[in-house]
């Protein structure tokens, strides 16, 4: 074992990575000063280097089988295998992580990549996957539900002139094709929480650590996607009116922190996407900071919907991409201290 490396609590069970249940947290709280005792580890606030683990979207919608969204890669059991991988990498390695943020996929009904907000010239929604492009909106394929005028607080004119302008901004933006989602992450909902697995190690991390969680909520608005944490696909309408915000406060922890370890689903879009964002904003002001940054590829898996989409090539570009701007493609399995440029 390396140096700083803790064994698995025995209140681990992997058998239980793909099911919801309730995390008992008194029972958990007390075997964690346990824990923090028995290995002597300091309160994260103590750290001489801080390190940041973002977990994006480790969701039940994302990452139980069965569930809205489930992201099973390739082998079908993409999300199940990465989430016990990233359990264990958090309770291997409590001494050194200084803070988790578990970014929250988080969505109502009526938004721009869900079938209620179109229609097409018979009253019909699209279906999942439905792919919609600038194409599609200006041969009138599929049109604004000017039923949701009233909800939203637009005219049906604004909605529809807002949606050649939206497709037209993904395709400048280098972002994939508007794409119809099944209702998922829905607030409220159980697809919305983290996955109990997660949720029990970011819980005792936290209890041993003495370090509270910085839960990041996206993707509320809606007239666009927010795949990425750090911002969303389209600022401003076709006005120039800003609709939305980059999330600067988190933008800015991040940059501060000595590393930033980023895991979760599903790889080829919203860790993609967050992992992109974060190099821009490197690029802006120091691009040596990429070095700082650890990308667990075995702990995230890509979408995969077997006979209509596969972004399996597509998450692994990105990533060829994001290691040639100098971020680091490491496994959870490897000693931490051993990750190139790391220093604890």
């Amino acid at each position: 074992m390396a140096r700083h490396e803790l064994p698995i609590p025995e209140h681990f069970n992997p058998d239980k990575l793909g099911e919801v249940w309730k995390v008992p947290y008194q029972e958990r709280a007390a075997g964690a000063y346990n824990w923090a005792k028995k290995h002597e580890i300091p309160p994260a606030s103590r750290d001489s280097s801080r390190i940041s683990l973002v977990l994006v979207d480790v969701q039940n919608t994302f990452c139980i089988p069965d569930f809205e969204l489930y992201v099973g890669g390739r082998s079908g059991t993409g999300a199940v295998d990465d989430n016990r991988r990233v359990c264990e990498f958090i309770y291997r390695n409590l001494k050194v992580l200084t803070e988790i943020s578990p970014t929250m996929d988080t969505h109502q009904a009526m938004q721009i990549f869900h079938t209620i907000f179109f229609v097409d010239e018979n009253g019909e929604h699209p279906p999942p996957y439905t792919l919609i492009t600038l194409e599609d909106i200006e041969q009138g394929v599929w049109k604004f539900n000017r039923e949701l005028s009233p909800v939203l607080g637009v005219t049906e004119a604004y909605g529809q002139r807002y949606l050649r302008h939206y497709t037209r901004k993904l395709i400048e933006g280098g972002k994939y094709d508007l794409t119809i989602w099944p209702y998922h992450a829905m607030l409220g909902g159980i697809g919305h929480a983290l996955v109990s697995a997660i949720e029990e190690a970011i819980f005792f991390h936290s209890i041993v650590r003495y370090s509270q969680p910085d839960f990041q909520i996206k993707g509320g608005n809606p007239f666009t996607e927010n795949y990425s944490v750090l911002r969303p696909e389209v600022l401003e309408d076709a006005k120039g009116q800003q609709i939305a915000q980059k999330n600067v406060e988190f933008i800015d922890k991040l940059i501060h922190f000595d590393a930033v370890v980023i895991a979760g689903q599903a790889k080829s879009h919203c860790v993609a996407w967050t992992i992109d964002d974060l190099l821009s904003e490197i690029a802006t002001s120091d691009k040596e900071l990429a070095e700082k940054v650890y990308l667990l590829e075995d702990c995230s898996s890509p979408v995969v919907i077997p006979g209509v989409v596969d972004y399996t090539d597509q998450a692994n570009a990105a990533f060829r991409r994001f290691a040639d701007a100098g971020m680091h493609v490491v496994n959870s399995t490897d000693p931490i201290e051993s990750w190139p440029d790391m220093r604890l």
